[in-house]
């Protein structure tokens, strides 16, 4: 059994889900992605122009578009832009911001389209119908009351609606950003007053040195 079955279906089994490419414009975790590699929750995929890929789960398929990022998560994909394809058996769901989308009928083949360019989701069902549950960014509004805005999908049908509560929300642990924080007007003007707080400090108490050697 064991070399009969190719190893990528036990991979798979076990971390979930494997992503195919050419290895040409596809990014995994701000690295090259290989032909064929295994994928596990928190993942960050990238496809650049002219680039995509495939993920493959237990029961369900995405289609990554070009010029897309998306993360895996073991139920679900959180989409921050570009557009999915999705083929599931099992229910698979894809989030963008305070948007989801879930297939009707968690057991039957679903197969839909997720669109996000410029703030505007589209949501288009091919095979079966699916929800579009959007919830308020407010958290009072979320404490208040835990219904969300739904619509409901049917099949062949397209459905379009803002996305009004930004991105997509990503895990940001597992690629940098202290750079990008480093160099931001906020922390330039906070650095500049601890130093001139610091100087100050030691202006002020004249001879006695910032460090005495008696307390």
């Amino acid at each position: 059994m064991v070399v009969v079955l190719p190893v990528s279906l036990f991979a798979q089994d076990a971390v979930g889900a494997m992503l195919h490419s050419n290895g040409t414009g596809v990014l995994v975790n701000k690295s090259t992605a290989a032909a064929t590699l295994a994928i596990f929750p928190d993942d960050l995929i990238e496809t650049q122009k002219d680039a995509a890929a495939r993920l493959e789960m237990t029961g369900s398929t995405a289609d990554i578009h070009p010029e897309t990022v998306v993360q895996f998560e073991s139920d679900e994909l959180v989409l921050d832009h570009g557009s999915l394809s999705v083929n599931t058996t099992r229910g698979l769901r894809v989030r963008v911001g305070c948007l989801t989308v879930t297939p009707v009928n968690l057991s039957d083949w679903t197969q839909f389209d997720v669109i996000d360019v410029d703030g505007k989701v589209t949501v288009h069902s091919l095979k079966s119908d699916v929800y579009s549950d959007a919830r308020s960014k407010n958290p009072e509004e979320v404490k208040k009351s835990s219904r969300s805005t739904r619509d409901l999908v049917r099949e062949t049908e397209q459905k379009s609606r803002e996305e009004k509560c930004g991105g997509a929300y990503l895990k940001p642990d597992r690629w940098p950003v202290l750079g990008a924080m480093l160099n931001s007007t906020a922390a330039k003007v906070t650095a500049a007053a601890i130093v001139g707080g610091v100087a100050c400090y030691a202006i002020c108490r004249g001879d006695d040195p910032i460090s005495p050697h008696k307390p």
